[in-house]
């Protein structure tokens, strides 16, 4: 079929085709996207070097440490993420800037043209779709960010220079299941033959190393290969064989993937001086990490959605707390997340509950969020009723943390837009 024959659509019209195109929001597997990967030739990225993110957590900072660095160093860098907190094009970034919405109509277009009577959901026919647009812009690097698992993602019809993988925690059991080792080895799907694998946390499941030593990847992993160390003035070192950075700044994003980004750089094997790795660790940042929505009192903004996400936000409140403050948490999720095991970690640097409705597919009511609390917390049908009443009770130098999931943050940057 031709482009010529594919009715114009306005982005918006898109995307609501392609929510009803097919009978699943969810389909893992690589069959039907691979067919169409082939025929608009997807899996290789002739002008690119490809680094490809998997994990539960942590995938987006990583990407953006590495797009920061890599840019500072003079490099053009492309970045396919999900999912978008506001506007769909945030999905695609070249030189940290959106592309336009006739781009991605076009890649739509192009698609479209090429799938036949393949039915593919919305993320894969989105993954085609800004698989097409890297591809056209050709940047010396592109990173691609997991949506799910990672074996069976439409992202893994890409043959990647580098593959990461940066923690196994528990998430999407729905669909990935109830054992962390499985979890592991479907996460560790994205590793190659004799291409680097680069293993981000200590405490991966076995699978992983498991997994990229019998299929004979090159392991680089954490503790082993790369370290981050604490240094003077709240500064950090990090060293990898006989290259080490000394005076990297404490950075915006997690510190914890902030490794795990240098070894994938290093992997890469592109001249990156030191300070532009400097520099680029200090300038990158991402919207609903740890975003600052408006000061007096302060607001912040995190995707935090799983356990493990939750005990790195709770150790960044404890940071960031001011002496005699008050901390409001403003909270909503979706039904099928670990609400309890999510909230725990955050039991001791949360002073008043805020707890939300979400008004989306598998979004949890306030009334069946508050069931995992046994303390005192307030209940409201949205998150903007739960932001209005936290800010109306916290003091001035009293800080609200919005989290829970990419809703509730979208929610919440939706009401306080232009008060920031």
């Amino acid at each position: 079929m031709s482009t010529h024959s594919i009715p114009s659509r306005s982005l918006d019209e898109w995307l609501a085709y392609l929510e009803s195109i097919h009978p699943t929001t969810i389909e893992l597997g690589l069959e039907r996207v691979g067919q169409v990967a082939k025929q608009l030739s997807l899996t290789h990225m002739p002008h690119s070097k490809v680094i490809t993110v998997a994990g539960t957590n942590g995938k987006g900072s990583t990407c953006a440490y590495i797009e920061h660095c890599l840019t500072n160093a003079g490099y053009s860098v492309g970045v396919y993420s999900s999912p978008h907190l506001v506007d769909y094009r945030e999905r695609v970034r070249l030189n940290h800037q959106m592309l336009t919405a006739p781009q991605h109509c076009q890649a739509f277009a192009a698609v479209e043209a090429a799938r036949d009577d393949v039915s593919l959901s919305y993320f894969e026919f989105g993954t085609l779709a800004a698989l097409w647009l890297l591809q056209q812009a050709a940047p010396d690097v592109i990173l691609l960010e997991v949506g799910l698992g990672g074996r069976l993602d439409a992202t893994n019809i890409v043959e990647p220079d580098v593959a990461v993988v940066t923690t196994v925690d528990f998430d999407h059991q729905a669909f990935l299941g109830d054992d962390i080792e499985q979890i592991g080895f479907e996460k560790a799907g994205i590793f190659r033959a004799s291409k680097p694998a680069v293993l981000g946390d200590e405490n991966l499941p076995k699978s992983v190393a498991q997994h990229a030593s019998a299929i004979g990847a090159n392991i680089i992993a954490a503790g082993v290969d790369f370290e981050l160390q604490p240094s003077a003035n709240d500064s950090w070192h990090y060293h990898s064989g006989e290259l080490h950075i000394d005076d990297i700044a404490q950075p915006q994003l997690p510190i914890a993937n902030l490794a795990t980004a240098i070894a994938a750089i290093q992997a890469l094997q592109l001249p990156v001086s030191d300070q532009a790795i400097r520099d680029g660790l200090a300038a990158a940042a991402l919207p609903g990490r740890w975003q600052q929505l408006r000061s007096a009192p302060r607001v912040i903004a995190d995707v935090a959605h799983n356990p493990q996400s939750t005990r790195l936000l709770a150790q960044q409140i404890a940071r960031a707390k001011r002496q005699h403050a008050k901390v409001h948490a403003v909270v909503a999720m979706l039904a099928d997340k670990d609400s309890l095991n999510s909230v725990k970690p955050l039991l001791p640097v949360i002073d008043h509950w805020h707890l939300a409705g979400l008004a989306v597919p598998r979004g949890a009511s306030a009334a069946q969020l508050s069931q995992v609390f046994d303390c005192a917390v307030s209940q409201h049908i949205n998150v903007s009723d739960a932001l209005a009443q936290a800010l109306e009770t916290a003091g001035q130098d009293d800080m609200v943390v919005v989290f829970g999931s990419f809703y509730t943050v979208a929610e919440a940057q939706s009401v306080l837009q232009g008060n920031t």
